[in-house]
């Protein structure tokens, strides 16, 4: 892990939280160690930020910071080196004709209701699909950073998935995506992050930021797919 002091953010103050239990792993206790103050933490001390492990929630600017574990790998695709896959392919194809909007955070009543139906199906009972409409907007749409809110939707206007998307001084940042959990064999999450490969490409930028993958837990294993992949470890990116 990359020690504060080799960090330029010399205006910058790093604390650890206390134990509390890990979101990806069973009868484990994780720490984060968070960047503050946040209003500090402006777009280009952002980018620098997560080129060294950070990811943002709300404006809560954070990296694990576990005692006696570092299962959480931070990584990146190489958008311009990227070939889809066969899956991919497929995946790219069938979800081509949804029309995108990109536009700045805002509450939108059937953004949060796809967030609603998209939690209770995907993550039912771990208290997210419970999540008010101010803790949806806290999680969402507070940010101090160059942030984007990405609508995907059918020709006829049927909302089918939304995106959270930073966009970094060498690329974007996937904060968070949500989609309809009700459409048989659709692969949403798979083309969003496509769908961001090739908007990395277009502004002429390098990678995309995909948070952390976790070799032992299902839910970060897709990450892995998308490649070639890069890992952060021992302060520097390498291949995965």
């Amino acid at each position: 892990m990359t020690h504060l002091k080799d960090l330029p953010f010399s205006t910058l103050q790093f604390y650890a939280t206390a134990p509390y239990p890990c979101s990806y792993l069973e009868h484990r206790q994780a720490r984060s160690q968070v960047a503050t103050p946040s209003h500090l933490i402006n777009a280009d001390v952002y980018s620098s930020l997560v080129q060294n492990g950070f990811r943002r929630s709300g404006i809560f600017t954070y990296r694990p910071y576990c005692d006696g574990c570092q299962a959480c790998t931070p990584v990146r695709v190489q958008a311009n080196e990227f070939t889809p896959n066969r899956s991919q392919q497929r995946a790219w194809k069938r979800h081509g004709n949804l029309v995108t909007h990109v536009t700045s955070l805002a509450y939108m009543p059937d953004h949060y209701e796809l967030y609603l139906r998209y939690q209770s199906a995907r993550h039912a009972g771990g208290g997210m699909d419970q999540d008010s409409r101010d803790q949806y907007a806290q999680f969402l749409l507070q940010s101090k950073v160059n942030t984007r809110l990405v609508e995907f939707r059918e020709p006829d206007g049927t909302l089918r998935m939304v995106s959270i998307i930073d966009v970094l001084d060498d690329g974007l940042s996937s904060v968070y995506t949500f989609y309809d959990p009700d459409v048989p064999g659709a692969s949403y999450g798979t083309y969003n992050i496509l769908w961001q490969i090739e908007q990395t490409r277009q502004i002429g930028m390098h990678y995309v930021y995909l948070g952390y993958w976790i070799r032992e837990s299902r839910k970060m294993a897709y990450k892995i797919n998308f490649r070639p992949l890069q890992a952060l470890r021992m302060g520097r990116w390498e291949a995965l």
